[in-house]
């Protein structure tokens, strides 16, 4: 494709998307999802936000030294340390974005900054400039700006492209615009700003009102070529753009939009997967591209018009987006090399010994109690064994349940607590209530339950259950995973996953949280 018809992905899963509550990723889990990224062939990966803390900064290192291929991008307010942290981060890519912002919009400037637009039109050419000691590819967005006055925004643009910014990404960061609008407002940016001609100008919104993929994509219509979103849709509050939804729209209506983008979509449902599998945020069956029933008809009417001619009722290739029967050919009877060399094509790299015999013996012990081991099997053992940042302070040991018709469920629970082991009992009005109300007798944590949610990994009866649970404790947000084929174990897991993040401090800044 000609550059001009070229639209370029921007993926933020790694950034915004872990915003999402709950949704924090450990290093291991962000360079196994940039590297899934890369295979899709996405252009740009936000890798994270480097001065958000120490670990964000390991991150964003991590997936700078793991990728090649596609261009590896760090966030950084207006601001000096976070310009410098981030520039110091994404020294090992091999291709680098320093992506800057400050806000513009009244109600920012005034209530947030307390700055006068001046004062942030300074800022945001101070920060170009000093991106540009990193970088050649500097990315400047005035935050809010679907909020903002045009004449403004306008002044800011041509600034920061004089001072060297070669995207300008245009963000709706509180999903408010509708597409009209927002079009307009694009192409009258491009219009307006004289040296518009010297850098892409990109688009970034949020889906609180549900307009998220129509924002963005009427923006492509009004010039923007670059697209920032997000695996799933995930995201702060009602999440972003989706990234599926996005490329599929674009490609699926080549008669509509004059560019194309670079991807392999067939990689789209397997990185979807894995990211649903590492952040415990499930996909719902009737999500566009992504969910189950995407491509599922239960019409008699159009079953029949899909069996005759599958357009009467398709507008896309299953296949053309990674709906595959990908299972892999692998039981009690396989051997270290052979599991070594699947999940090398699943794209998980182990880096030891140790790690492969971990996860071999969680193999083995799911083979003797399914009989077929599907792709999405490993994600999730691979994920259950991989590293955490978090000690694991509660570590199950065993656990007993009682549930009959006519009784009330009965829990009791062993748990290792700093190399002890201690028995808690419980009743409760189910086995999963009475297992976690076990678990509280001896962690006493006095965290809230703010989600508890069950996820058949594959199908059939004997499938891993893939629970999520939310706790919250003193404004911490934490999710927990655990996967088992017994739904009761699986939740004791995921219950003490989140138990085990709630009791390691980590502190990360948020990026709209202005210290200037």
């Amino acid at each position: 494709m000609a550059a001009k018809d070229r639209l370029i992905i921007f993926d933020t899963t790694l950034r915004d998307g872990e915003q999402s509550p709950g949704a924090s990723m450990t290093r291991d889990e962000k360079v196994r999802i940039a590297k899934a990224l890369e295979r899709m062939r996405v252009d740009v990966i936000e890798a994270g936000f480097p001065i958000a803390s120490p670990g964000d900064f390991e991150a964003v290192q991590a997936v700078a030294e793991a990728v090649r291929e596609s261009t590896v991008c760090g966030l950084a307010r207006a601001v000096d340390r976070d310009i410098d942290r981030a520039g110091e981060a994404l020294k090992p890519a091999e291709r680098r974005r320093i992506h800057t912002f400050i806000a513009t919009s009244p109600i920012h400037m005034r209530h947030k900054l307390r700055m006068e637009p001046d004062q942030v039109l300074a800022q945001a050419v101070h920060a170009v400039r000093r991106a540009r000691r990193y970088t050649d590819d500097v990315e400047f967005s005035p935050e809010d700006a679907g909020r903002s006055e045009t004449d403004f925004l306008c002044r800011v643009i041509e600034a920061v492209i004089e001072a060297g910014a070669t995207t300008i990404n245009i963000p709706d960061t509180v999903g408010y615009n509708i597409p009209r609008q927002f079009g307009a407002l694009i192409a009258t940016l491009i219009e307006r700003v004289p040296n518009a001609d010297r850098a892409v100008f990109s688009v970034h919104c949020h889906n609180d009102l549900g307009l998220a993929v129509a924002n963005s994509l009427e923006a492509v219509l009004n010039g923007a070529r670059q697209v920032e979103c997000t695996i799933n849709g995930l995201g702060e509050r009602a999440g972003n753009a989706a990234l599926e939804e996005i490329v599929m729209a674009v490609r699926t209506r080549q008669d509509v939009f004059p560019c194309d983008t670079d991807l392999d979509t067939t990689q789209i449902v397997p990185t979807s997967r894995l990211v649903s599998t590492i952040t415990g945020f499930p996909v719902q069956p009737n999500k566009a591209i992504v969910g189950a029933n995407a491509f599922a008809h239960e019409s008699g009417i159009h079953q029949d018009g899909v069996l005759k001619s599958r357009e009467t009722y398709e507008i896309m290739r299953a296949e053309d987006v990674g709906w595959t029967a990908n299972r892999i050919v692998l039981g009690k009877h396989s051997g270290r090399n052979a599991l070594r060399t699947r999940l090398r094509e699943l794209g998980i790299e182990l880096h030891s010994e140790a790690e492969l015999n971990e996860i071999f013996a969680r193999f083995k012990a799911l083979a003797d109690k399914k009989h077929e081991i599907y792709d999405e099997d490993l994600q999730a053992l691979v994920s259950e064994a991989a590293v955490e940042d978090y000690e694991e302070h509660y570590r199950l040991v065993a656990l007993h349940v009682c549930s009959e018709t006519g009784e009330t469920p009965h829990a009791r629970v062993t748990l290792s607590l700093a190399s002890e082991e201690r028995i808690g009992e419980a009743d409760g009005s189910g086995p999963v209530d009475a297992t976690f109300k076990a678990i509280e007798t001896l962690a006493e944590s006095g965290a809230t339950l703010k989600l508890y949610s069950v996820n058949a990994i594959t199908s059939g009866t004997d499938a891993q259950g893939e629970v999520t649970v939310r706790l919250e404790k003193g404004g911490r947000i934490v999710n927990g995973q655990g996967a088992d084929t017994d739904i009761v174990i699986a939740s004791a897991k995921a219950y003490l996953n989140a138990l085990n993040k709630l009791v390691s401090p980590v502190f990360r800044a948020h990026p709209q949280m202005e210290h200037l």
